[in-house]
């Protein structure tokens, strides 16, 4: 399981099935090989959906992101 973290209120976000994280480590870029943290927007949503994402984790996502435009996830294993 892999937990996600909300960078801007340090809240937790909920937990992911390591094939969900593997999908989001396939489709969003990452700045090193040591980064822990993801930028997100309704549109990098929306692209993990159309492109296969698991419901549980766009689900996820949408509710972290809310009503903002923009967010920072960081995320560690359990």
């Amino acid at each position: 399981m892999v937990r996600l973290k909300d960078l801007e209120t340090g809240k937790e976000i909920g937990s992911i099935t390591d094939e969900q994280f593997q999908f989001m480590v396939d489709q969003l870029e990452e700045e090193s090989e040591t980064d822990t943290d993801y930028y997100l927007n309704k549109t990098t949503i929306d692209m993990l959906e159309e492109n296969g994402g698991d419901p549980q984790l766009i689900s996820v996502l949408r509710q972290a992101l809310g009503a903002r435009d923009e967010m920072e996830i960081q995320w560690s294993r359990k």
